[in-house]
């Protein structure tokens, strides 16, 4: 047993995915822009970033639908340091696109990245060094488990341009020995080339997360409950999955219709066979979160509730709304992960929508902090989302990655009676929303708190980052660059050592309080502010 257990402690930070952050390529990445976000956090105070998901996008550019569980995403590897490393010439990027700095173009973007990786793949076949060679085959070896699945997967995807593997060959759909055998001899170099690109992003994001931890930056993760139908993960692991003889989904993953839907959402996920995952020790399970441990300090583990029990829907069907309820994996699920990780599991459960007690239950069996969203906060005094109610135990955010931004929120508002009762419940008037909701979750008695970017830079719906059902369109808004040298910084900075989240503001309490030297202690760090 390993013991990856998260100390939570009165802190704040912000969330904001890496591929929001400015940049030369057209989309954030781990390059100077990303460091540079860690020294504004670490220089106001935000002890957390959060991130969504960093697999590799498909169709949709959704970080929620990768071609992988385990792999990170191309797209966020830098350039530049790619020229550091010499797998990159200077003048490779003489080429440079004139890119949007507002919004990603996924299409163009991809083109160009791509194309560079490509280059610096082709640079390593001719100048590495055989210490070279051996470092990323140690990387090979040590994420061998995953890694070549996936590396075969892109590979033998590429040859069949992009189509879905339900649509391979037949011999390579059911992974016949001679026919993977064959593949592996046929495509070698492209399938090492895969493993040359997820080598590059691990030394990158791993540089990332070294600056980011001596400046006592942790990171926050995201863990989809779900995978895409079309990655490594099913196509490799068929058996944890509820998929017919001819590998297609018998059911599919979404939710019953509810007060937002008539119809219910139908996402269209496989399954899982919990009963098959269950015999096996949850084992594909515990590396997928090991994996994600690897990178990240903590996890927000997606749709908890689909643990207790989730919708499964035909496979046929065009709505939800034919859905039955079977259970989840429970508390044995979460014991096997305390098995492996440790009693106080490093986790955040996302237990917004319709939460029933069993849900509850499982969540607070375990110790797991819930999540309490102020934009949900405002249908009676009796929320449980309204800052008198929450409980130490909790992440409280102002909004997530899909709300629209505070400001956007606000402005669209339909309902008179939530504007008044906001304005009763901080009695005064609303000026600026987003920060209402910053300073409510400040002060919240959480021990956690999360604003979004956006919601710090006073931005409106214009900066959303994704419309729920809308599958083309999202993820695509980026920071603007002045976003570091803004003056909402010392604003955050200040509300956050006004309600005692900075790390420094940690104080051991002595046998006999000091009133006197508690008093110079804040009012020092009230001048560093």
């Amino acid at each position: 047993m390993s013991d990856h257990g998260f100390e939570f402690h009165r802190s704040s930070g912000v969330l904001l995915h890496p591929t929001s952050l400015p940049g030369p390529d057209g989309i954030g990445d781990l390059g100077q822009s990303a460091f540079s976000y860690v020294d504004w956090l670490h220089r106001h105070g935000q002890s957390l970033w959060q991130i969504l998901p960093l697999g590799p996008t498909s169709y949709g550019d959704s970080p929620y639908q990768t071609l992988s569980a385990f792999a990170g995403n191309p797209l966020l590897i830098s350039m530049e340091h790619l020229v550091e490393e010499g797998w990159l010439l200077p003048e490779d990027l003489a080429a440079r696109p004139s890119f949007d700095q507002e919004r990603v173009e996924f299409g163009p973007v991809i083109l160009w990245k791509f194309g560079l990786l490509q280059k610096a793949w082709a640079l390593f076949l001719e100048k590495a060094k055989s210490s070279q060679w051996q470092q990323m085959e140690d990387f090979r070896q040590e994420n061998s488990a995953w890694l070549e699945d996936f590396a075969i997967f892109m590979a033998l995807k590429d040859e069949a341009a992009g189509k879905p593997w339900c649509d391979w060959d037949a011999p390579l759909v059911r992974r016949e020995s001679s026919a993977m055998q064959e593949a592996r001899r046929r495509l070698e170099k492209s399938i090492s080339s895969f493993v040359f690109v997820q080598w590059i992003f691990s030394r990158q994001w791993q540089a990332l997360r070294s600056y980011a931890s001596a400046k006592g930056v942790r990171l926050v993760g995201d863990l989809p409950i779900f995978v895409a139908y079309d990655s490594s993960d099913v196509w490799a692991n068929p058996g944890f999955f509820q998929l017919a003889d001819d590998g297609r989904p018998t059911h599919v993953a979404g939710v019953p219709p509810d007060y937002f839907s008539k119809t219910g959402q139908l996402w269209g996920n496989p399954l899982y066979n919990w009963s098959a995952l269950h015999a096996d020790g949850y084992s594909w399970w515990i590396e997928r979160l090991r994996a994600c441990l690897e990178m990240v300090d903590l996890v927000r583990l997606d749709h908890f509730r689909g643990f207790a029990g989730y919708w499964a829907v035909p496979a046929t069907e065009k709505t939800a709304v034919k859905g039955t309820w079977r259970p989840g994996p429970g508390a044995d699920f979460f014991r096997a992960l305390q098995d492996a990780f440790g009693k106080n599991l490093p986790l955040i459960a996302e237990d917004l929508g319709v939460v029933t007690s069993d849900v509850v239950k499982l969540r607070d069996d375990f110790g797991l902090p819930g999540m309490r969203v102020l934009q949900f906060a405002w249908s009676g005094p009796d929320n449980l989302f309204l800052p008198h109610e929450h409980s130490p135990n909790c992440v409280v955010y102002s909004g997530t990655h899909d709300n629209d931004p505070t400001l956007g929120w606000w402005k669209h508002l339909t309902d008179a009676a939530t504007r008044d009762l906001v304005k009763e419940y901080t009695d005064g008037p609303v000026n600026e929303p987003n920060w209402t909701l910053l300073r409510l979750g400040m002060m919240s008695c959480a021990h956690t708190f999360i604003a979004t970017m956006q919601d710090v830079l006073g931005l409106g719906r214009e900066a959303r980052m994704n419309l729920p059902g809308e599958g083309q369109g999202n993820w695509n808004w980026r920071m603007p660059a002045s976003a570091l040298t803004d003056p909402s910084g010392k604003r955050l900075a200040r509300l956050t050592w006004l309600y005692r989240r900075r790390p420094d503001q940690v104080l051991p309490v002595p046998k006999q309080p000091d009133f006197q030297d508690f008093q110079e202690k804040n009012t020092e760090l009230a001048d560093e502010t």
